[in-house]
């Protein structure tokens, strides 16, 4: 499904942040996903809380948080938002991958899907660097919306 109505552009064809002002309030939630590649032995590390830097899943998980909750500042043309829930979790596939997803849920003019991914993307950068000391060859990959309702375009999910 592509959307050819590009509203970030004013009559002169410049940035411009979208007039929200007109929309209906409705709950919001957003799911995202990212992937993060490393050797077998970084992911035991992690596991088993040998990591020099501290407890990376922890501090990945609320740098992912505060991700979610800053995305406005960071994303030029995104609304600053009231998050109403951020959550992060982790899931390892016990050889080499971890795996990142990030629900975030707000009542308002404008969705949150930038802040599920921006939360995601914060977080695989902050495991990438609490490990770069021992596995600087780690890979964030797939990156993606997984999922999305509520507001005037409804429900998205993604095909996987």
């Amino acid at each position: 499904m592509v959307n050819d109505d590009l509203t970030h552009f004013n009559d002169e064809k410049r940035a411009k942040m979208v007039d929200v002002t007109a929309k209906t309030e409705t709950k919001r939630r957003a799911i995202a996903r990212a992937t993060i590649h490393m050797e077998a032995e970084t992911l035991k590390r992690i596991q088993a809380g040998k990591i020099a830097k501290g407890d990376v899943l922890a501090v990945a998980q609320v740098a992912g948080i505060m991700a979610a909750k800053k995305t406005s500042e960071l994303i030029p043309m995104c609304h600053p938002l009231m998050t109403t829930k951020a959550d992060i979790s982790f899931q390892d596939d016990a050889k080499n991958k971890l795996t990142i997803t990030s629900e975030v849920v707000t009542v308002g003019k404008t969705g949150v899907e930038m802040e599920a991914l921006t939360a995601v993307t914060i977080a695989a950068l902050t495991i990438y660097d609490m490990c770069k000391a021992m596995d600087k060859g780690m890979r964030i990959e797939q990156t993606y919306l997984v999922e999305k309702t509520g507001g005037k375009s409804g429900t998205f999910k993604a095909e996987v």
